[in-house]
């Protein structure tokens, strides 16, 4: 067996003592279906109105019933899912591969690289992640992209502490230094061997922080400062729904409860992965 195999088979061992992990990975995934055939889901469009149809409360015709305008609940919150997803999923994304190439630059080669780096990652950690969010929205203007990179900023600097600090201890074990003696490239170096050894760490807070990347954008689009209306978002939602809070709670009890299961699932996702992945807890769980 190779050594990629095995390395899947033992992470799928160990993910799979944490049975909450395996919950939280059928969640997710279920979550992702629904967004992905949200077009043949959804019983109706995401912005169709009805007049004669509005704030009905939950039912078999409208499942989460339907808001101020007569659009159903139900599609708007399959619909909502595709952009609050993609907001995390991508934004952790490009803030896990900025974030982290330069964490990863900052400890290897330390020095005025190392000074350089992480002073400008301390400059941005100084400020409120939502506040720093706010601004550039605002300054770019509401817009998915805009959104984005919005939060692929604010999880730079979060990803660049969390690869560096493993990379400073990474650097000094024997094989690297066995490396630089066999003329490896720095390059090689760090892609061969600095990345996959640290690469655990970052993938565990990344599950996290696309939980976080979720609340933000939903507090973006609560602010009127996310995907203009009249494009279904989880914040939007609520954000319409909080006027009629007492007339008519399910409009904003149902984008809550996908924000709250979105969430949860991906925290229990991080659980599962921080077992799987670390090895004073692999150590301990084999010695149980």
């Amino acid at each position: 067996m190779s050594t990629l195999s095995t390395a899947t088979a033992d992470l799928t061992r160990s993910f799979s003592r944490n049975k909450l992990s395996w919950v939280g990975g059928i969640l997710f995934v279920t979550l992702c279906l629904l967004a992905i055939f949200a077009p043949i889901i959804a019983p109706y469009g995401p912005i169709d109105q009805s007049i004669m149809n509005r704030k009905l409360p939950p039912s078999m015709e409208h499942l989460f019933g339907t808001d101020t305008f007569g659009r159903d609940m139900f599609s708007r919150a399959l619909y909502g899912a595709r952009i609050s997803l993609t907001v995390g999923v991508v934004s952790v994304f490009f803030g896990m591969t900025i974030g982290s190439v330069l964490g990863v630059l900052a400890g290897y080669y330390g020095r005025w690289v190392d000074a350089l780096v992480m002073r400008s990652m301390d400059v941005l950690l100084s400020f409120p992640t939502l506040i720093t969010g706010i601004v550039i929205v605002a300054l770019l203007g509401p817009s998915l992209t805009n959104v984005i990179i919005a939060i692929t900023f604010t999880l730079i600097p979060k990803f660049a502490r969390i690869a560096r600090a493993p990379t400073l201890a990474v650097k000094e074990r024997a094989y690297i230094e066995a490396c630089r003696a066999m003329g490896f490239s720095d390059l090689r170096i760090i892609v061969c061997h600095i990345i996959p050894n640290i690469l655990t760490e970052v993938l565990v807070m990344a599950s996290l922080w696309t939980a976080n990347a979720i609340m933000i954008e939903a507090g973006f689009a609560f602010l009127g400062l996310g995907v203009r209306p009249p494009t279904p978002t989880w914040g939007g939602m609520i954000r319409e729904g909080f006027e009629q809070i007492f007339q008519a709670p399910w409009m904003s009890i149902f984008p809550g409860l996908c924000i709250l299961l979105a969430v949860l699932s991906l925290n229990l996702i991080g659980d599962g992965l921080r077992d799987a992945l670390d090895p004073r807890l692999k150590q301990m769980k084999d010695m149980e």
